[in-house]
């Protein structure tokens, strides 16, 4: 009895120290993008909200109407899916939502400026969320 006691105490304390990560998969949106550079770390435009979006999951970034937004990448378009940039909201009244990087539909959006022109091709990609993280 006390020897199964320990194996249970120890499977449970082996599975403390080597969580597993679980969540909700996500189709994806788009196998590539289009980016200034490989990394879709510089910002390829400035685009202002035309219409207020809110955010269906934790992938997309709400925006409201007259809002400005930094483009980092845009999604290329495939069979049956819209059409999504990648961004962050700009500007002080906007604060607490800086630096927040989402998807949000190009179609509520304009371009006010271009800085650079998006012309690298970048495959998407999608953690696995159901492999243990800690334990490999």
């Amino acid at each position: 009895m006390t020897q199964r006691v320990n194996l249970v105490v120890l499977l449970l304390c082996l599975a403390l120290m080597c969580p597993v990560v679980t969540g909700i998969f996500m189709d994806k949106l788009a196998s590539k993008k289009l980016c200034a550079d490989d990394d879709c770390v510089y910002t390829i435009s400035l685009a202002r909200a035309e219409e207020d979006y809110n955010a269906p999951d934790c992938r997309f970034i709400n925006i409201k109407k007259g809002q400005l937004i930094y483009v980092y990448s845009k999604l290329v378009k495939e069979e049956d899916s819209g059409e999504f940039w990648a961004g962050s909201v700009y500007g002080e009244q906007y604060e607490d939502h800086m630096g927040t990087v989402g998807y949000f539909p190009s179609s509520l959006v304009s371009e006010q400026h271009v800085y650079q022109e998006a012309n690298k091709t970048v495959p998407t990609t999608v953690r696995n969320l159901q492999k243990p993280m800690f334990c490999e």
